[in-house]
């Protein structure tokens, strides 16, 4: 009997650390979110020139309206255009683009991926810009999004994350993925900033210094999670990552129980991809150079889903308190009690108030099949860093209100 004890409490000693360590971390972080947020612009009135790239690959549905709506921006006509990089098209589709004041530029790949179709539009690209803005299909910028990136753009600053947001929360899922994305802004990009670390890249709604990113763009071979490996270059190299938090895209939430394990499953093998790739040279790193960000950035892609976390540490909670309750080990199970108190605040202090109300309630019933398919996720990782898993689009409209 001694040995099961002594096997059993080896055991939630291990998950006991992890799972700690992970929410002492998002805590600290989210609490830092709490605070206003760094100022990384400047007020000073210049006006730079932007090209605004939106690769769309079989994006018919979206692509025409996605387009007008990025020419309805608070910035001077003269100083910024729009491209939409239009990868397996429709020729009627493609006939309205060639209708708007935007250009048009049509690629085609046996594999596409996003770089494959941002390196191409950029060799054939003016380099008459000083910022390009990366925008996904679907993405609907506010009116005042290419005036307050512009501001950020002053110093050393290379690298702006604007505040992507959700453009609609018309399902279950919808706001689940919403809530998801609003509790990573809050902790890895309005929190990071705060304690004077990079934000986190999310892959759109992205600006860069143009000549910068025509260097960076070649060397970005990514099929899944370009935007992981453009971060922990930037970070291995010292750069680093600014965020506006009133920068503003509209981003479409998936919608459907499939799409959302397919985006995950995606989203998890980039992760564990990179994790394996780089962890060991960012530790390396933080010693021999004190390089925190890369390292920080690398120790992020250890760490399970939020929504994992929460899950594994109120399972875990239950079978060990009862457990060390038998085995008369009362302060064990005050100890994991203690911290699942810990990661409910991580997540309840990371979601915006506009959330709780009725509608959240509701989707909440759907959040033991999001956990469910996102832990199946767990499992099918192998070969979908190495494939491109293509998320359809609805419409651009039914834009969600917002306030900071």
């Amino acid at each position: 009997m001694s040995i099961i004890y002594l096997i059993i409490n080896i055991l939630q000693t291990i998950l006991w650390i992890y799972l700690g360590i992970s929410g002492l971390y998002l805590f600290i972080f989210a609490v830092a979110g709490l605070f206003p947020s760094r100022k990384d612009y400047s007020n000073v009135p210049d006006f730079r020139r932007i090209a605004v790239l939106i690769p769309a690959y079989k994006e018919d549905n979206v692509i025409v309206d996605v387009a007008r709506k990025a020419l309805e921006q608070d910035y001077p006509n003269e100083l910024y255009d729009i491209y939409v990089i239009a990868d397996s098209i429709q020729p009627s589709t493609i006939r309205e683009l060639k209708q708007l004041p935007i250009q048009v530029i049509e690629v085609k790949f046996e594999k596409s991926t996003k770089a494959k179709a941002l390196n191409a539009a950029m060799e054939q690209m003016s380099s008459n810009y000083d910022i390009c803005v990366i925008l996904d299909a679907d993405n609907v910028m506010a009116p005042d999004f290419l005036k307050k990136t512009n501001q950020c753009f002053h110093g050393d600053a290379v690298t702006v994350q604007g505040h992507r947001i959700a453009k609609n929360m018309n399902t279950p899922f919808a706001i689940l993925d919403a809530i998801s994305e609003e509790i990573n802004n809050h902790i890895f990009r309005k929190g990071h900033r705060r304690l004077g670390l990079s934000a986190a890249i999310i892959g759109s709604g992205v600006a860069f210094d143009f000549k910068f990113f025509k260097n960076l763009i070649p060397t970005i071979k990514a099929i899944g999670g370009f935007d992981k490996e453009i971060e922990v270059e930037l970070l291995r190299k010292g750069y680093k990552i600014y965020y506006r938090h009133d920068a503003i895209v509209y981003d479409e939430k998936v919608q459907k129980p499939e799409v959302f394990h397919n985006q995950r499953r995606r989203w998890l093998s980039a992760q564990l991809h990179y994790f394996g790739k780089y962890f060991s040279d960012s530790v390396y790193s933080l010693f021999k150079h004190g390089n925190i960000e890369y390292f920080n950035k690398t120790f992020q892609f250890l760490q399970l889903p939020r929504v994992l976390i929460l899950a594994g540490t109120f399972v875990f909670t239950i079978i060990f308190v009862i457990i060390n309750l038998l085995m008369k080990q009362k302060i064990a199970s005050f100890l994991w009690l203690g911290l699942f108190v810990v990661i409910v605040l991580d997540v309840a202090i990371s979601i915006p108030k506009r959330f709780f109300n009725k509608n959240m309630l509701l989707a909440l019933k759907y959040l033991p099949q999001g956990i469910v398919l996102m832990t199946l996720s767990l499992f099918r990782t192998k070969g979908a860093n190495q494939q491109f898993i293509h998320t359809v689009h609805g419409t651009a409209d039914n834009l969600t209100s917002h306030k900071n």
